[in-house]
């Protein structure tokens, strides 16, 4: 089956549109507030800082953006959510480009991920996960034109997105190890030369006010991740179990990648030819930061928490496509396509049914009417703005969002007002949160 050039490219960006569309809309109809890690990157966002207690600023600074163009209005961080995967998406496609001479694989190797629950139905909560996918993309693609170009600007690109991506999450070191990996081989065979350092420069200039503000802090972050890996409070036995885990989940949630993928091949046969750059370079992008991280799991005895793999399979499409482009039946594309249909539909209609009938989620939050509650009793006791919320991320963070003043997010006690200040104590489920502003 033959596909015009000028047809995929509009397929593509007809796909593009509509996973926009369908995965913004279905949330900001049935969700009635806010996901936690939404909320909490407001939260931060209202008080920006080089750093914060659990990750490294960047999902706030961009969530800060979208409030102070969009205000309070919850569609607009599901369309942030929604611009970073189709960003990943475009990436992707293009990457593919120098790939694949026939550009129905480029197209496939997008429409793969959608059998990834990763990159739809988790993608409504804008967390770190998803605003590190486009940088993870972006500095895989730059990376490969510096490779390819030898340009400055390529490399200088290259280290300005890793940059960001480590300022979006610090698991972007796994992807960081295996690029290393791929530069030194490529440096030592002489393939490419030192001017691939230029990167160093705008990654360094990115990083620097925030490893300034991890020092200042005592490494909180850091100290944060490795607490939620239960990391120091291991036996032998949790060096075996949950690198296992880890190794089973990662292969239930490929589970309907690989039935996509038997729709346009089922043999599943191919020669490695390790002399390949281009196989090497898609195995020390998809493979080795994986191998790594279960290494990690295996030498610390320390848990794997699925949402982090999140950017670890968006080039899993390419991989597979480039390994087996020689087996795979283009005439099977009509079976392949009712297939990825079906996932397609059927993604968003699970996401819509868990929503509107399941009613203690987060998302059932009554945000804003509690914020309406406390303004209320503020306005009754005092004729100013509410300037500033102290209490934990969830509540306190609700509050800073619903509230029209826009008060600053603090940590209970992280804050000092003096005698020209006046405060209210609000409880909700055991949490207590100060509401502060001038008299």
């Amino acid at each position: 089956m033959m596909l015009k050039k000028d047809k995929i490219n509009n397929i593509f960006y007809i796909f593009l549109f509509v996973h926009l569309i369908i995965w913004t809309g279905i949330p900001s109809l049935t969700n009635n507030n806010l996901p936690l890690d939404t909320i909490e990157a407001l939260a931060w966002g209202s008080n920006l800082d080089w750093g914060f207690n659990k990750h490294p600023p960047m999902s706030a600074f961009l969530v800060e953006i979208f409030y102070q163009i969009f205000g309070a209005q919850d569609w607009a961080y599901y369309l942030l959510s929604q611009i970073c995967v189709i960003i990943s998406f475009f990436v992707i496609f293009k990457f593919a480009e120098n790939f694949f001479k026939n550009k129905v694989f480029c197209l496939l190797s997008v429409l793969l991920l959608e059998g990834i629950y990763f990159y739809n139905f988790t993608t409504p909560e804008f967390n770190v996960n998803v605003c590190l996918i486009p940088f993870w993309a972006l500095t895989v693609l730059y990376l490969w034109e510096g490779i390819k170009n030898n340009k400055i600007i390529d490399w200088f690109l290259f280290g300005l997105f890793a940059g960001f991506g480590f300022l979006s999450k610090y698991l972007f070191i796994y992807l960081a190890l295996g690029i290393d990996i791929f530069l030194i081989y490529m440096i030592y065979k002489k393939k490419i030369d030192f001017k691939c350092l230029i990167s160093i420069i705008p990654f360094l200039i990115i990083l620097l006010p925030h490893l300034i503000w991890l020092t200042e802090n005592n490494y909180i972050t850091i100290t944060y991740g490795l607490d939620r890996t239960g990391a120091g409070d291991q036996n032998f036995l949790d060096h075996i179990m949950h690198p296992l885990i880890f190794l089973g989940k990662q292969i239930g949630i490929l589970i309907p990648f690989i039935l996509m993928f038997l729709f346009l091949n089922s043999k599943f046969k191919s020669k490695f030819n390790f002399k390949d750059n281009k196989l090497l370079f898609l195995l020390a992008i998809n493979i080795v930061p994986i191998a790594l991280v279960f290494l990690t799991s295996m030498i610390m005895g320390v848990k794997i928490r699925t949402m982090w793999m999140t950017p670890f399979y968006l080039f899993f499409g390419v991989l597979v496509i480039y390994i087996f482009q020689s087996q795979i039946n283009l005439n099977k594309l009509k079976n392949f396509t009712t297939v990825f249909l079906i996932l397609f539909i059927f993604s968003p209609f699970a996401y819509a049914y868990v929503s509107i009938t399941e009613t203690d989620k987060r998302t059932d939050y009554p945000g804003k009417e509690i914020a309406q509650k406390v303004q209320k009793d503020w306005d009754n006791k005092y004729n100013s703005l509410i300037e500033k919320v102290e209490g934990d991320e969830w509540y306190a963070g609700n509050l800073s969002y619903h509230l029209k003043s826009r008060p600053k997010w603090f940590y209970w006690g992280d804050t000092t007002f003096g005698d020209n200040y006046v405060d209210m104590i609000f409880k909700e489920n055991n949490s207590q949160i100060r509401i502060i502003g001038k008299k």
